[in-house]
């Protein structure tokens, strides 16, 4: 497998307007066909979040962003880790979804989250606000990843880290190759950390820093693996 650039690509009619200065993702986009991959239960036997916020340093005080949350399975526990002094807030593009993972909220009463609805190329986060942002199981879903990178870059403190827990398969199949990842990520400004196998969390986990200024979104190339 190689990584090979290729041309960018503007004035798409089925993109949204806002992403078309920024090059198309040229590879697959999975289709959002569910907000969860396994039952929180079976993911609480592995002891899945914990061991994820551990592994990132996730600590009382910080403010998280769970991007792509879903039904709210890392949401709730980063609320529970971070506790009273610290904040959570949950995003997802679906408003179905966040309606509903606004009434979780309510109903279980974790005051310390916020959640809301972003876009296919913004996540619409405060900027300089957070400290860890979790993308878990969406990553190849993302229909813009350079826009949505891009948009992303501002709301991270300076210490701020992104982490993606994925599949290592194609994207068409759920997942994203970490090669792909990193060459996605790097071409807007972030460095990999660090990849951890994490069999447990259904795949591997991923660390990401913002390194440098954000590029012209003119100026990004395309990132693609090709055999």
């Amino acid at each position: 497998m190689v990584l090979l650039a290729s041309c960018s690509a503007s004035g798409d009619a089925n993109r949204p307007t806002s992403a078309n200065a920024f090059p198309k993702a040229d590879r697959p986009v999975a289709p959002i066909v569910s907000t969860r991959w396994s039952t929180e239960e079976a993911r609480d036997r592995v002891n899945e979040a914990e061991d994820i916020m551990d592994l990132t340093g996730i600590r009382p005080g910080m403010t998280v962003a769970d991007i792509g949350a879903g039904e709210g399975y890392y949401t709730v526990r980063l609320a529970k880790r971070v506790g009273p002094n610290g904040r959570v807030l949950a995003q997802d593009i679906l408003a179905e979804v966040i309606d509903a993972l606004g009434r979780r909220v309510t109903r279980e009463d974790w005051n310390n989250v916020s959640v809301k609805l972003g876009t296919s190329d913004d996540p619409k986060l405060p900027a300089n606000s957070f400290d860890r942002v979790l993308m878990v199981h969406m990553y190849h879903e993302i229909a813009e990843p350079y826009a949505f990178l891009w948009n992303l870059h501002p709301a991270l403190k300076k210490d701020g880290e992104v982490i993606v827990v994925d599949a290592n398969r194609p994207t068409q199949q759920h997942g994203t190759p970490p090669r792909l990842l990193a060459c996605e990520f790097a071409a807007v400004g972030y460095r990999l950390e660090q990849v951890i196998a994490r069999p447990s969390a259904g795949g591997y986990l991923a660390r990401f820093r913002k390194i440098a200024a954000r590029p012209k979104p003119e100026n990004i190339v395309a990132c693609a693996l090709r055999e």
